[in-house]
């Protein structure tokens, strides 16, 4: 008995540390540049790998409602729960490496008719009992078909771990961004009413210069045309308002504080931290993304490893030790052990082709994985590269907005001058004020997409997933 129990041990052993008959992995090359265009030179800002998120934002509100959305947000909590299912099936499939060890107790009492065994004996009552320990249909993993099943798992629970690490990059960028038009739209609403009051006092002084006859009832009607437009404005700019509160409540996942929004639209270098973006296989290295789909592609190669498993037997193991005894008080007396061991080997010999068919998909689903991993560096590399050539040309762009905006202003400036001097009529005035509201308008959208710009840049980076992770 100790000698079977033990040759029992010897093969369960060297089973599990067998090696796989997976492909050895090597990693595919990147199908992108060396070098991102438009990347600059400047070694002044720091790099988005090395830049928690609660540094990179600088705003004190901004990086509350972030801190809230990482709490409460449906998204984040549901790829958390998706990493604890993916650890669990791990931690399931790990378990068939080492044999199941069950204790058993049963007990038979049953009546045997007369004459059952064929001889001349009447009726009688038969009793059975055993109490024991053993191992039932453990898998020997002679070729690595466990343990190739047992890097699946892992390799998929590690990629859900990055896709985890990749939601909360995407929620921190959706939270500032949400933000950040909050902020521009209650500039825009802010912009609206200010140009309300002003073309109501224009219209008001082209009603008085009609009543003393020194003007005409069109350029009445032209302030008209200007007060309605900016009270439209007023009122679409409200509903904006409400509906990016709402929009924000939903990505955090709780009511907004009031007291956390922004009245209009700041400085975005006092809010977000300038970023460089570094080398191309550097943010191969952060992007959460596209580690995901390296363990996708490392699961798919050990999978080819369980195909080709198939081909060989399997060997399986039962066995048990205890004692038996034809009636309970005896149980446990001497002379009452026992044991079984029954090794089981199964042979594929014919299946219509279905090992090889296997073999085929899994090879298959490793060119998937090859493409779906390329694919990914390929859209991060453009992210990036989408980022820097808005980020490389913003800054002028913004120059020449604030430009046309002074020109504006001192074009308007003229034109009313001329107006109430009587040497125009009200026409100049009313071009002019829309070219005015246009340039502040426009403004505004510049300086929200440069800040939105450089929280694009960042997410792209694969910036502040690096930060523990609570």
């Amino acid at each position: 008995m100790r000698t079977s129990l033990s040759f029992l041990l010897v093969l369960a052993i060297g089973g599990a540390g067998c090696r796989t008959m997976a492909p050895e992995y090597a990693r595919p090359a990147a199908p992108v540049p060396g070098a991102f265009p438009d990347a600059g030179t400047s070694t002044d800002a720091r790099s988005a790998a090395d830049l928690p998120w609660q540094s990179f934002i600088t705003d004190v509100s901004l990086r509350t409602l972030v801190s809230q959305a990482l709490e409460s947000n449906r998204d984040l909590r549901t790829a958390a729960l998706n990493i604890e299912r993916a650890q669990a099936l791990y931690r399931i499939q790990r378990s068939a490496l080492l044999p199941a060890v069950n204790g058993t107790a049963n007990g038979v009492r049953q009546r045997i008719p007369e004459g059952l065994f064929g001889g001349a004996g009447g009726a009688f009552n038969a009793e059975q009992y055993s109490v024991g320990v053993g191992v039932s249909n453990y898998e020997l993993d002679i070729f690595g078909r466990i343990r190739s099943l047992n890097d699946v798992a892992l390799q998929r629970f590690l990629a859900t771990e990055q896709v985890r690490r990749a939601v909360q990059i995407a929620l921190v960028a959706e939270v500032s961004q949400a933000y950040l038009t909050y902020a521009a739209d209650q500039e825009r609403l802010a912009l609206s009413r200010r140009t309300l009051d002003v073309q109501q006092q224009s219209q008001r002084l082209a009603e008085r210069r009609l009543e003393a006859g020194i003007s005409n009832a069109l350029a009445v009607r032209q302030a008209e045309t200007t007060v309605a437009a900016a009270r439209a404005d007023v009122a679409r700019f409200t509903a904006l308002i409400a509906q990016d509160r709402n929009g924000l409540a939903l990505v955090i996942g709780r009511d907004v504080d009031p007291a956390l929004l922004p009245a209009g639209q700041t400085d975005t270098v006092t809010m977000l931290t300038e970023l460089t973006a570094g080398l191309p296989s550097a943010v191969l290295q952060q992007r959460p993304d596209i580690l995901a789909a390296e363990h996708q592609l490392q699961a798919a190669n050990a999978n080819i490893g369980v195909a080709r498993a198939n081909f060989f037997p399997t060997i399986s193991l039962t066995g048990s030790v205890g004692t038996a005894s034809r009636s309970l008080g005896d149980l446990f007396t001497s002379g009452t052990g026992a044991w079984s061991f029954i090794p089981n080997l199964v042979a594929p010999i014919f299946n219509a082709g279905r090992n090889r068919a296997t073999l085929e998909v899994s090879q298959i689903d490793r060119e998937l994985a090859v493409a779906a991993y390329e694919q990914a560096i390929q859209g991060a590399f453009r992210d990036v590269a989408d980022a820097l050539a808005v980020r490389s040309t913003i800054d002028e762009e913004l120059a020449a907005q604030q430009a046309l905006q002074a020109a504006a202003a001192e074009s308007l400036r003229l034109a009313e001058a001329r107006f109430r001097g009587g040497v125009d009529s009200y026409l100049p005035v009313l071009d002019a004020t829309r070219v005015q509201y246009t340039s502040q308008q426009g403004l505004i959208a510049v300086r929200l997409a440069r800040a939105v710009n450089s929280v694009a840049l960042y997410r792209a980076l694969g910036g502040g997933w690096t930060e523990p992770l609570s």
